[in-house]
């Protein structure tokens, strides 16, 4: 069976055809909705939107009923209006001066529980809507209320346009306050010209379901939209306080959290607790689970920083005792015997390698100690780097390197004291190494924003950028030893060689444990840059 070329432009595919890439791109896409979907504050604001905008779906609905329902009930009251009045036009036809105060006995007739009856008339000889005045009322008002309404009435140019024409049947929508308390609803105003003058019948309502309404005032001020607008709020308000107090909680205990694994007094004396700190009910039992498991964390840490001791401690010793063993064996051998002093050269390197195996194998738990429990407490970094730059003097010197720093003051972190102190060794040790006779070795302390930024700089070879990322992988070293030698001078080289990669790997691995980070650059002018930017503690 022959196989067929695969074309170079040819993208993978998955099993349904799709490009690998589209493939990636639609699942963080997914994961992205899946996470916004399940975020509590997500929900809080989907949740905040809905209430804001269901009131006011519902009120534009509600508004368009009322409005309908309340044109419907003024054409009532008009038509109400229309009718009195032409039952009441004959008698006005004929009445004259002296008949004005009997006036109003005649509208009582029309006049019941739910509708208020009020004349107006201006005389033929008067003119303009200030010839208007209130002649009866039924019931009975006192003269104040019907100035009050007579005001309105001019206020709002009801009177000016009836008393042009003295005709048009009006639809009103005016609240008129008393004197005495309340207020009615005028609903229409009708006019009846007679050789008398032209007359005004008012016709007001202030029973429950004219004043209850928004007749003459905006929807949202009835008593109906405003209770139910607080009941709403209430509920709405309600429920956000509840997910809002559940959200702030989650933060809390994640606080909470946070501090009592590297926070102050959060160490190995153990006196902070969840349980002790935790204010929701509801979380106490979590809270009791977070402190067995802080406990065997602590537990397991201590552990391992006893075994790295007493490991190291049982190595060394015989380690010791090989070595001490080599040197009479070096002085009972002939000086001519070459091959027999390189075996023992060999042999003095190999312990030598081995006893560097010892140290980076303490080391290596000590870093998985800090890892499982780190010990965090306000340090002054600056007094840190300032300490350890300056006792770097007599390695510089010894290896003809020269020293600049730049420390500034006051920047503090919330780490270990003695992780702080093998990162910077590691760092300025992995910097001299690197750098030639007559080179310099640059330390920078600054602050940068809410970061305090170390920064350790060498002129040596710097590293080939494709292994710029692995430089902070576990073994990974830019050290090949015994390139160019002799085979049995590489191998004793090799032998005695102590560096396992490790350094900056636990550099990495603590800087990050302290939530920072770290990034290896080349300079342009050539070496290295080691940049660690470590949060400042508040």
């Amino acid at each position: 069976m022959a196989l067929l070329p695969i074309d170079a432009g040819t993208r993978a595919t998955g099993d349904a055809g799709r490009p690998l890439r589209d493939r990636s791109l639609h699942g963080r896409t997914s994961g992205r909705l899946r996470w916004l979907w399940r975020s509590l504050a997500s929900r809080l604001v989907l949740l905040t939107l809905v209430f804001l905008a269901v009131p006011v779906l519902l009120y534009d609905q509600f508004q368009r009923a009322d409005e309908a329902s309340q044109l419907l009930l003024l054409h009532s009251a008009q038509r109400q209006g229309e009718l009195i009045a032409r039952a009441l036009e004959p008698e006005l036809a004929v009445i004259d001066r002296s008949a004005l105060p009997a006036l109003s006995g005649t509208l009582a007739r029309f006049a019941d529980e739910r509708t208020r009856l009020k004349l107006l008339v201006r005389p033929r000889a008067g003119s303009g809507a200030e010839a208007f005045y209130y002649v009866a009322a039924a019931p009975g008002l006192p003269t104040a209320d019907l100035d009050v309404e007579r005001r309105q009435l001019l206020g709002q140019g009801v009177l000016d346009r009836l008393g042009t024409s003295c005709a048009g049947n009006s639809t009103l929508a005016m609240r008129v306050p008393h004197a005495s308390g309340g207020e009615e609803v005028l609903s229409s105003i009708t006019p009846i010209k007679t050789n008398f003058g032209c007359w005004a019948l008012v016709t007001s309502h202030a029973t429950e379901g004219y004043v209850a309404s928004s007749l003459g005032r905006p929807y949202w001020r009835t008593p109906a939209v405003q209770a139910a607008a607080a009941v709403y709020l209430a509920m709405a308000l309600l429920v956000l306080a509840v997910l809002a107090g559940v959200w702030r909680n989650l933060h809390r205990f994640g606080d909470l959290a946070r501090d009592l694994v590297g926070g102050e007094g959060a160490g190995d004396d153990g006196k902070a607790s969840f349980a002790e700190r935790n204010t929701v009910p509801e979380l106490s039992g979590v809270a009791e689970d977070f402190d067995r498991l802080v406990d065997t964390l602590r537990d397991s840490s201590r552990s391992l920083r006893r075994a790295a001791e007493d490991n190291a401690h049982a190595f060394k010793t015989p380690i010791a005792v090989i070595r001490q063993s080599v040197e009479p064996l070096r002085r009972a051998l002939p000086t001519d015997n070459a091959r027999s002093q390189r075996a023992l050269t060999m042999i003095e390197k190999s312990v030598d390698k081995l006893d560097g195996l010892v140290s980076f194998a303490r080391r290596m738990d000590e870093a998985a100690a800090d890892l499982l429990a780190p010990i965090r407490r306000r340090v002054d970094l600056s007094a840190l780097v300032e300490r350890m730059a300056s006792g770097y003097t007599g390695l510089l010197a010894e290896r003809q390197l020269h020293m600049r720093s730049r420390i500034d003051a006051g920047l503090v972190v919330r780490a270990s004291e003695e992780t702080l102190e093998t990162i910077v060794e590691n760092l300025v040790e992995n910097a001299v190494s690197f750098s030639p006779a007559d080179g310099a070795v640059s330390v920078r302390l600054t602050r940068v924003g809410a970061w305090a930024e170390l920064v350790v700089e060498d002129e040596g070879p710097g590293v080939d950028p494709a292994n710029l990322d692995r430089i902070f992988e576990r073994y990974f070293s830019q050290r090949e030893p015994g390139r160019g030698m002799p085979e049995d001078e590489a191998a004793a080289q090799q032998a005695g060689s102590t560096h396992f990669g490790i350094g900056l790997w636990i550099v990495r691995r603590n800087i990050e444990a302290f939530g920072g980070r770290v990034r290896a650059e080349n300079r342009p002018s050539g070496g290295l840059r080691m940049t660690v930017a470590l949060p400042v503690a508040g």
